[in-house]
């Protein structure tokens, strides 16, 4: 099948392409997506929302993580604003990846402040472990006490949880007893339902093995056992396996009380629409890149407009499994770039130094996706920025 013919714009750049040649490459005429939420939603919808590095900030950004808080706060309320929710310090902040967690807590508690200065706009977060140091895990209670400081830390902001998978957890647990053990306990003590995240080792090697087995038939009925025994603690899950047949396997064998949030950045077009048997709600990191169009095509499903949900969500598939490609693990340096290219920072810094990540063959194919996605913004603005992101590459574009 011929793919469809986009109209051009005007704007063009010369991009590198895998042969080492330099290519020509003029711009589909821009699509502009709605600034806010038109119309509502039938599905819950969370950005894990990105931070916004201070390039100007005196420190080594492998060492220390500096954030322009302003910057940071103000990419929520662009979150907000399109009806999504923000799921707050989660890996796609650099969570445990550059963002340690007396940051993350600045983070958490400035979020929620700006989400009640709203009328109370949707925001959880990111309660783990990673203040522990895995090797300095000795117990499961430890791993316990490490949940609970952080879980009482976001409570007293008055903030609601996504359980983070813990690394010090995965280290210790020898079996899916030792789950359920720190689990339960857990979640006896959780003020108000939370939101579990089970994060594939493909995002976090440290994760292998999770739920006592490296068997993931096993993992899942470990992970449905110990959900559907707790169910009246948690609000929902949120599966990042990049696995569509498994997360609907999951989906169908919940507690009709627990909602499924998809952590699918490959298939999650098609697991929000949902068949017969039901649907998943979302946790994406992508939808930070494509917050707009992902608002927009949330509201036609929500209209009845499954097809102007698909044109509109569809053509975004391709750049999110181009940025969440492997190594997973570094899809948040995309996310990034394509806030960069949209304006809504003003740098291509990150914590950690992660712009540094991907190759400049990885970002100009993600600019030539985003571009046929429709997801530029202001295409002049993207074209001059990725233009002088190649020049520093040493690519005259």
């Amino acid at each position: 099948m011929n793919k469809p013919v986009l109209p051009v714009s005007s704007y063009q750049l010369k991009l590198p392409g895998a042969n080492r040649s330099l290519e020509t490459y003029r711009l589909a005429a821009s699509r502009t997506f709605p600034a806010k939420l038109q119309g509502t939603l039938n599905r819950v919808a969370f950005s894990a929302a990105h931070v916004v590095s201070d390039p100007l900030a005196d420190v080594d950004p492998w060492l220390t993580a500096a954030v322009d808080w302003d910057k940071t706060i103000a990419f929520r309320e662009h979150v907000w604003d399109l009806g999504l929710g923000v799921a707050e310090a989660m890996d796609t902040a650099q969570r445990g990846m550059g963002l340690d967690w007396p940051t993350s807590l600045e983070l958490i508690q400035r979020s929620v402040r700006a989400a009640k200065r709203r009328g109370n706009a949707l925001v959880f977060s990111g309660a783990g472990t990673d203040h522990l140091a895995p090797e300095d895990a000795k117990s499961l209670d430890d791993v316990i006490r490490a949940y609970e400081e952080q879980i009482g830390r976001i409570e007293k902001a008055d903030g609601r949880i996504i359980l983070m998978a813990s690394r010090a957890l995965a280290k210790i647990g020898r079996s899916p007893d030792d789950y359920a053990r720190v689990y339960d306990r857990v979640l006896s003590q959780v003020a108000e339902p939370v939101i579990i995240h089970w994060l594939g080792d493909m995002f976090d090697p440290a994760l292998a093995n999770y739920w006592g087995t490296p068997n993931l038939d096993q993992a899942m009925d470990v992970a449905v056992g110990v959900v559907n025994a707790n169910a009246s603690k948690v609000d929902g899950v949120k599966v990042s396996l990049l696995d569509k047949q498994r997360e609907i396997e999951m989906r169908r064998r919940l507690d009709r009380n627990v909602k499924m949030y998809t952590g699918d950045d490959f298939n999650y077009a098609e697991l929000i629409a949902g068949d017969e048997q039901g649907f998943s709600h979302a946790l994406l990191g992508i939808f930070d890149a494509i917050a707009p169009a992902a608002s927009y095509a949330l509201s036609r499903l929500a209209a009845g407009d499954r097809n102007g949900f698909h044109d509109v969500l569809g053509p975004t598939v391709p750049l999110s499994r181009h940025i969440f490609k492997a190594p997973t693990r570094f899809y948040k340096t995309g996310v990034v770039f394509m806030a960069y290219l949209n304006g809504h920072q003003d740098h291509f810094t990150m914590v950690g130094g992660q712009e540094s990540a991907r190759s400049t063959l990885h970002l100009a194919e993600l600019f030539r996706l985003a571009d046929q996605a429709r997801l530029l913004a202001n295409p002049e603005l993207a074209t001059r920025r990725m233009k002088a992101l190649l020049a520093l590459r040493g690519i005259e574009a």
